[in-house]
């Protein structure tokens, strides 16, 4: 076996830890940081961010709702909505976390519907960046998967961008754990977006939409799947001639929003797709938000390549490893 989720589990950190130095900086004061792009070293210690806190966050809240019975809305928002708040006070919480979620977390910390804590003008990348276990965990169904990946992301970006861009995100990384193609892999997403762009998740949103302004909940949905679709038409051209000594965000974008960091993280990857360090050293270089890029970019990667596409040398080194390898073995058996 390839281990595909223990793969995007550690690719994802090492990914995040490459990144972290990197993040607010633009391109040349990284070469000046770091040296030359390809050569780029772990830092040491391979500190990480919230990106992978919160993954392991969700992760546990996804192990925990499914340890109680079959997936759905309340059995997964309770657990999630839990480990979020932990999150939110944790001294550990000390990466530089996006606003939205500090926002949206303490207002859970609350008795409110989380509809009321969602931050409905947010489409960050805060909620795609985490978004892997959700195309990791096996035996889940499409309207299962869609669905967690979708609430999972209006429980603190209700924007329907960030909605449709965690989607996608959990749709390739199970695609990519399942053996499809990289060469293959943008047409797929193109498809899956097309056909999910009316559907509204009313059973896992539940009146999110409402919240809005928008005259019907296909109207709300739509929007958000529309910017992904235009994104990923600017991912589609950028592969026809690629170039990888360009920064990858002059193509699709500096990855601070939801969108813009799936398709730059994707372009990374599909630069590089046998070429699983050279992908995440792509994406740690860059103008934008270097940590989100090189973190989605790694879990795409892993999924691909499986736990074998990490040196031992690097990924012994990763903070989180111990709970990272569980949830990984969990999901792989």
């Amino acid at each position: 076996m390839k281990q595909a989720a223990t793969g995007a589990l550690v690719g994802l950190a090492l990914g995040d830890a490459l990144g972290f130095p990197t993040e607010f900086n633009d391109v040349p004061a990284i070469l000046a940081k770091c040296g030359p792009w390809r050569e780029m070293a772990l830092p040491s210690p391979a500190i990480v961010t919230d990106d992978t806190q919160m993954t392991l966050a969700l992760g546990r809240g996804i192990r925990t709702a499914m340890d109680r019975g079959v997936l759905g809305p309340p059995r997964l928002a309770r657990p999630v909505r839990e480990e979020f708040v932990d999150w939110y006070h944790s001294p550990e919480n000390n990466r530089a976390p996006g606003n939205t979620c500090l926002v949206a977390c303490r207002l859970l910390d609350s008795d409110r519907p989380w509809q009321q804590a969602s931050q409905l003008g947010s489409k960050g990348c805060g909620a795609n960046m985490r978004v892997a276990p959700v195309g990791l965990v096996p035996g889940l169904s499409d309207e299962q998967r869609a669905g967690a990946a979708q609430l999972q992301s209006a429980l603190t970006h209700g924007h329907p961008t960030a909605l449709a861009a965690s989607d996608l995100t959990a749709h390739a990384v199970r695609l990519l754990a399942q053996g499809a193609e990289p060469t293959g892999l943008v047409g797929l997403l193109r498809s899956y977006a097309y056909e999910n762009r009316l559907r509204y998740h009313e059973r896992w949103l539940g009146d999110l939409w409402t919240h809005a302004h928008d005259a019907s909940p296909e109207d709300f949905i739509a929007r958000g799947w529309d910017e992904c679709l235009a994104v990923l038409e600017r991912l589609t051209a950028a592969l026809r001639t690629p170039s990888p000594e360009t920064d990858p965000c002059l193509a699709t974008g500096d990855g601070w929003i939801a969108e813009e960091a799936l398709a730059t993280a994707l372009l990374c990857f599909l630069l590089f797709p046998e070429e699983p360090l050279t992908a995440l050293r792509r994406a740690a270089c860059t103008k934008g938000d270097s940590d989100s890029i090189a973190c989605l970019a790694g879990a795409f990667a892993g999924a691909h390549l499986g736990a074998a596409a990490w040196p031992a040398e690097w990924a012994e080194r990763i903070e989180y490893r111990t709970e990272l390898l569980a949830l990984g073995a969990l999901w792989d058996a």
